[in-house]
C-alpha cells in the first residue's frame, strides 16, 4: 500500500511538470486518489522490557562483525539518533574535545540543526574509531569505500540486528530511539528534555525555545542513560 501511494505520488509530480510545459493534459492518477487503500504506519519495533534490553546489550558485547558495524550499533545506542543521522556522521561534525556532536540541517528530518552531547561512552568509542576510519568524510563508512567517501550501508545496522537474534518484530535500527524514549521516560526525566534529545518537535510555546537551551540538562540526561545501559551488560 504504501508502495503504491508513493508510486503515484511519483507519477503525478512528473505529469504536472508535463502539464507546466505544455506536454501533457491533466494528471490521470488524480481518479486513484480515493481508490487507494488508506497507508497504516505502524510503530518501529523495538525492546522496551528491562530483562530485553540486558540481553540486547549482552547480546551486542559478544557480537562479532567489523568494528564500524559495532560502533554504530552502540553509538545508536548511546545517542538515540536516527538511524540516517549515524550513518551519514561526518568527522567534521564531531567534536571529541567538548564532547558534541553537530548535525547541520540538512541532514534532519525536521530540516533544523541538531547538537547531540556525547556521553563518555561514546567519546571513547569515536576516538577508538578515529584510527581506523578519521582520515576518510564518514564516521562509519561503507566497507566497500576503501577512502570512507561513502557512507556504510542502510541495512548494515539492520543486518547486525538479524545475526544477533533478533528479529524484524522484536528490534529495528530505529528501536534504539523507542528503546531509549521508553527507558528515560520511566527514570523520570523531564519530557521536554527527553524530546529535544530525540529532535523531536514540541508544540506550542515550548516548541519556540531552541533545544540547545536543554543541552546541559542533555547532557546529564544522556550520561545516566550511558551509565545505565552499561549496567545491563
Amino acid at each position: 500500500i504504501e508502495t503504491a501511494r508513493r508510486t503515484r505520488q511519483t507519477f503525478s509530480l512528473g505529469v504536472r511538470y508535463g502539464i507546466a510545459i505544455g506536454a501533457c493534459d491533466f494528471d490521470v492518477s488524480v481518479a486513484l486518489v480515493g481508490a487507494m487503500k488508506p497507508h497504516t504506519p505502524k510503530p518501529m519495533a523495538a525492546l522496551t522490557k528491562v530483562d530485553d534490553i540486558r540481553r540486547l546489550v549482552q547480546t551486542m558485547r559478544e557480537y562479532k562483525g567489523s568494528l564500524v558495524v559495532r560502533t554504530a550499533l552502540w553509538f545508536s545506542l548511546y545517542t538515540l539518533a536516527r538511524p540516517g543521522e549515524v550513518r551519514h556522521a561526518e568527522w567534521n561534525e564531531i567534536d571529541l574535545e567538548n564532547a558534541t556532536w553537530d548535525i547541520p540541517s540538512e541532514k534532519m528530518k525536521r530540516r533544523k540543526p541538531h547538537v547531540v552531547p556525547l556521553c563518555r561512552q561514546a567519546v571513547e568509542l569515536l576516538k577508538a574509531l578515529k584510527e581506523k576510519t578519521g582520515r576518510g568524510r564518514y564516521v562509519f563508512p561503507s566497507a566497500h569505500s576503501p577512502n570512507g567517501a561513502k557512507p556504510m550501508s542502510s541495512n548494515a545496522i539492520r543486518s547486525a540486528i538479524r545475526r544477533m537474534g533478533f528479529s524484524n518484530e522484536e528490534m529495528t535500527a530505529h528501536g534504539f530511539r523507542s528503546l531509549g524514549s521508553t527507558r528515560l521516560n520511566e527514570m523520570g526525566f523531564r519530557p521536554d528534555v527527553i524530546e529535544a534529545a530525540l529532535a523531536h518537535t514540541l508544540g506550542g510555546v515550548r516548541g519556540i525555545y531552541n533545544r540547545s537551551e536543554y543541552i546541559e540538562e542533555r547532557r546529564e540526561m544522556m550520561e545516566k542513560w550511558a551509565m545505565w545501559v552499561c549496567e545491563m551488560g
